[in-house]
């Protein structure tokens, strides 16, 4: 999985040197070339404005794998830039040929056109994108909208993930090959109420990449995740997301879009707010690929006999069976707990060097150090319970 940034509040198009060496100080290899802040009368300009982002990229070792072509946002009043933005939408696939990225998300034309007409309309319309897409090895993604409808934020085009998903397969069984794919939009989603585990198992392998962002599910704003909390308590379904870019299999591109937060913030404290978020993206990414990170060990043992290990044995414990469990809890060693032996911390120096070690516990850093001073070699990784696809309600309680 690819993490990058969406450059909007971070990097400034004129000059972009400081923006993109911010983001590059946080070890983020990947920016989104986000094509779609550029303001242009002619499509051609499009190359030589985007050209001071692309020079810094270069310089700073940053790979744009994703772009977003120019748009207009859903609230234009404007009603004939529609081949306006189809000329831009083919200089941009033109640009990301020379700039190296894989996709480019391009939004729909809907300005002036009726509903009853916008598959048809934009059906036509992506396939002739798809033509100029094939020459320059670019994948086009669909992504997920809202429309304002007397003032409310409502579903809008592709934001049902079965309709989406019957969408791009026409759109590629027509270009005889999978040149089409999808970009769901987190913000969106929470916008429109709907069922994140529902609309990513829809839409499956044909998510190609995802956008993150906080909002209240009232106000299209991109926040930081987690930010957007009520009395202690996320605005957006994360558990819901998680389980569900998990159960796909979801290897694509994560996108982090933060403006919102980022412009709340003086310049100067800018760095250390995008360390945060590159911490959050690694967070989410580890959340999601947990299962393959299980897959990868040849065995394993756990580190705690308690409410975690508990929820480990009901979720993985048939599919990835640990060999034992161990805990500081002296009175614990030699009994069983969910079908396992609990053993002394000592029990670990006797494994096989490429056997893992998976605490489950909440004192990660403490145990890990631990383990370490125990002379442990063997991988250790953290295993987490938050986000499980069923859990044990009631607790384990002991002295």
């Amino acid at each position: 999985m690819n993490i990058s940034f969406a450059p909007q509040g971070i990097v400034a198009f004129r000059y972009p040197k400081q923006g993109i060496g911010d983001l590059a100080g946080t070890g983020v290899g990947q920016i989104l070339l986000d094509l779609s802040a550029v303001t242009c009368e002619y499509p051609e300009q499009i190359h030589e404005l985007i050209n001071p982002i692309l020079e810094q990229c270069r310089a700073q070792q940053l790979q744009c794998r994703i772009a977003t072509a120019p748009y207009l946002s859903w609230n234009t009043k404007r009603e004939d830039l529609n081949a306006l933005l189809e000329q831009l939408a083919q200089e941009s696939i033109k640009l990301c040929g020379q700039a190296g990225s894989q996709y480019l998300i391009v939004k729909p034309l809907t300005v002036g056109i009726a509903d009853t007409d916008l598959w048809e309309i934009n059906q036509a319309y992506y396939l002739r994108l798809g033509k100029q897409a094939e020459k320059y090895h670019v994948k086009i993604l669909l992504e997920n909208q809202c429309k304002d409808f007397n003032g409310h934020l409502v579903r809008g085009f592709c934001s049902d993930g079965r309709q989406a998903a019957k969408w791009v397969d026409a759109l590629n069984e027509a270009a005889g090959e999978e040149r089409f794919g999808f970009c769901m939009d987190v913000g969106v989603c929470n916008l429109c109420g709907q069922n994140m585990y529902d609309f990513a198992l829809a839409l499956g392998s044909r998510i190609k990449a995802v956008i993150l962002r906080d909002c209240d599910g009232n106000n299209d704003s991109a926040l930081l995740p987690f930010t957007a909390a009520r009395r202690g308590q996320p605005q957006t379904d994360w558990l819901n997301l998680i389980r569900g870019l998990r159960e796909i299999g979801f290897d694509g591109e994560l996108i982090m879009d933060i403006h919102d937060t980022v412009s709340a913030f003086s310049p100067i404290l800018r760095p250390g707010l995008l360390r945060m978020a590159k911490s959050v993206a690694d967070y989410f990414k580890w959340q999601i690929e947990i299962e393959n990170v299980l897959k990868k060990c040849p065995s394993r043992v756990l580190f705690g006999a308690g409410n975690m290990c508990r929820n480990y044995m009901k979720c993985y414990g048939e599919k990835y069976p640990p060999l034992f469990t161990c805990d500081n809890n002296q009175k614990l060693w030699e009994t069983e707990f969910c079908g396992l032996t609990v053993k002394a911390p000592e029990a670990l120096l006797d494994l096989p060097k490429d056997c893992a070690v998976f605490i489950c516990n909440i004192y990660y850093r403490e145990i890990e150090a631990q383990l370490r001073k125990m002379g442990i070699e063997n991988p250790i990784e953290f295993f987490n319970d938050e986000y499980m696809p069923s859990f044990y309600f009631d607790r384990v309680e002991r002295e």
